[in-house]
């Protein structure tokens, strides 16, 4: 009990007296559910109830399925594949191109920048979606000369059908404490395992230790040999799978007992001929 009046007492600092919609991934981060993963399907067929789908596009954009039909896609960069596919929203960071673009698709219609229109001021997002819900937790990231830009990127969390998937972002630090308790549970990650452009790969084990994720999917990581490091980094504690998968299908009661690092390997969408 204790444990959660100090986690929401640092929401509240972090938040800075914004006003948020209610989540149940702050609300209830000690939970641990499940067992087993479900698998794969292509990204036009159906989700089974309470299912989400996260297929790995490229780079750090991952197309995010809800079963009410919402199209998530991360760090958008304005392409996703050979596919009429309209994400109903998308997140993105500035801090490389390859993470954001300056011309959206004009037909999406939600557009989420993980930074602020004032430099070191950062954005709030609380977005409901059907059965979505996308928030953010703005960090700092490195800016030009060594600096650094106070709230210039954000981890975003995607709320759906009971589970807390978090996409850490182009992250440049380890998150601080009221970072780490305004994340809150975070069921499924998605992190950067590239160990230079990014934080290094050290760092970002102790963060994935920590959060305690069911599952983590690494990306960003440049090649089979950045890959195995993180894996290595990782497998005394975590269950590993790599079956050659673009794709992946949760739910919440069917997630690994033992926390798994599930390697997809990116693929741009392509609707079906």
């Amino acid at each position: 009990m204790l444990r959660l009046i100090l986690a929401f007492c640092l929401i509240s600092t972090a938040a800075q007296a914004q006003t948020r919609l209610p989540s149940h991934c702050v609300a209830i981060a000690d939970a641990t559910p499940g067992i087993e993963y479900l698998h794969k399907a292509s990204f036009r067929d159906p989700l089974p109830d309470y299912s989400v789908r996260i297929s790995y596009i490229a780079h750090a954009s991952f197309l995010i399925q809800s079963p009410a039909g919402i199209n998530a896609v991360t760090d958008y960069t304005g392409f996703i594949g050979n596919t009429d596919l309209v994400p109903d929203v998308v997140t993105m960071n500035h801090a490389h191109e390859t993470h954001w673009t300056n011309f959206p698709d004009p037909r999406i219609p939600h557009v989420l920048q993980g930074w602020g229109e004032e430099f070191g001021k950062g954005i709030d997002h609380a977005l409901k979606l059907g059965d979505m819900i996308v928030r953010n937790v703005s960090t700092d990231i490195r800016s030009g000369m060594g600096g650094v830009e106070a709230f210039g990127n954000s981890i975003f969390v995607f709320e759906v059908e009971g589970l807390c998937i978090g996409h850490l972002g182009h992250l440049h630090h380890e998150p601080n404490e009221a970072q780490y308790a305004a994340l809150g549970r975070v069921d499924v990650v998605m992190a950067a395992v590239d160990g230079g452009m990014t934080v290094d790969q050290p760092t970002m084990i102790k963060i994935l230790k920590r959060l305690k994720s069911s599952v983590v999917i690494p990306m960003h990581w440049f090649g089979d040999f950045t890959l195995q490091a993180f894996i290595r980094g990782m497998e005394d504690e975590f269950a590993i799978v790599n079956k050659g998968e673009t794709s992946l299908t949760v739910s919440l009661r069917t997630l690994p007992a033992r926390p798994t690092v599930h390697v997809l390997f990116p693929r741009y969408l392509r609707d079906p001929d």
